[in-house]
């Protein structure tokens, strides 16, 4: 699990920095939205137990006044390990289709693995195409 904040720049056809704060910092996250161009929400899918708080971490990054209009990229991450929840159970038990069509920003959905890279390909041409 990711705890504090750590920054990486990304040399896309501009430099693009992110941010990385993980859900324990859910608290502090809304002090960063006001130079966010973007939202990449990172879901562990072989993590069950979590699903409920990521939901609804998820729900309140979505309902962020500063972020209405901010494109956002779920992950659902670790689709190597042999545990993970494939990406219809994730999506059923996160009823995402209702939160899409409820939400105001365009949403894309991939799963990735961290780990093996599947997944990254699409991932930074999400980003290149969204900043």
């Amino acid at each position: 699990p990711q705890v504090g904040t750590n920054l990486t720049d990304l040399p896309l056809r501009r430099r693009v920095t992110v941010r990385e704060l993980g859900g324990c910092m859910g608290p502090i996250w809304p002090s960063y939205y006001g130079d966010c161009g973007a939202v990449v929400f990172m879901i562990d899918a072989a993590n069950p137990a979590q699903v409920s708080a990521s939901c609804v971490q998820l729900l309140s990054v979505l309902s962020a006044e500063p972020l209405a209009s901010v494109s956002v990229l779920i992950l659902f991450n670790k689709v190597d390990l042999p545990c993970y929840m494939s990406l219809v159970e994730m999506k059923s038990l996160f009823r995402m289709q209702d939160i899409v069509s409820c939400a105001t920003q365009p949403i894309t959905i991939l799963e990735t693995s961290a780990r093996d890279g599947t997944g990254l390909a699409d991932v930074l041409q999400w980003l290149q195409a969204t900043l």
